[in-house]
């Protein structure tokens, strides 16, 4: 009965059954978000795709009346660029792209302390590979760190982002090089 329970629990998980925290230390219930898009991303202020932030701002500026929420996560294991405290990062992106978006707490979003809620994303959601003009790039730096990155889920690189519907459903993941305006209008596709 108990084995039942379990699996049966497991199946009904929805992103809506995940909490993170914010950088100032207070529980986000991503069951606020019901009924909205959400654009969830790891971020880091020190890399190449750091000016993702301002497509990502203007996003959020222009749809947010519209139903779009994103969900900013610093990420510092991806060649430790997001150095600094969870306050130093919010004044980086703030003073630099002027984001007003929600920024959680910085986390992992591979390995044994992952966020639960990136296991869930990427059960959901699995690498596809890279697009775009920096895809070679990305696929040569990726094989000296993970000969198998190819094939397996886990997040190659800051600025991963992940589209959830407003049925909750997870419905697409954008890697990094992903070109913005793709991303954009994809999401205006779901408002």
């Amino acid at each position: 009965m108990d084995i039942l329970l379990i699996c049966h629990t497991k199946m009904i998980m929805s992103i809506y059954d995940f909490k993170l925290i914010d950088g100032q230390g207070k529980e986000v219930a991503l069951s606020e978000y019901k009924g909205k898009v959400m654009l969830i991303v790891n971020t880091a202020t020190g890399c190449g795709f750091t000016p993702h932030y301002e497509p990502i701002e203007q996003m959020y500026s222009d749809l947010h009346e519209k139903g779009l929420e994103v969900i900013d996560i610093p990420c510092n294991q991806f060649k430790e660029q997001a150095p600094g405290t969870d306050e130093e990062i919010a004044e980086f992106c703030k003073l630099n792209y002027g984001t007003e978006f929600p920024q959680m707490k910085k986390s992992d979003v591979n390995g044994a302390n992952e966020l639960p809620l990136y296991t869930y994303l990427k059960e959901q959601q699995g690498f596809e590979g890279f697009s775009g003009p920096m895809a070679d790039t990305m696929n040569g730096l990726l094989k000296t760190i993970d000969s198998d990155f190819e094939n397996n889920s886990n997040i190659k690189w800051n600025f991963t982002k992940f589209i959830v519907n407003r049925e909750g459903e997870v419905v697409k993941r954008f890697e990094p090089t992903a070109d913005m305006n793709e991303v954009r209008s994809f999401i205006e596709n779901l408002l």
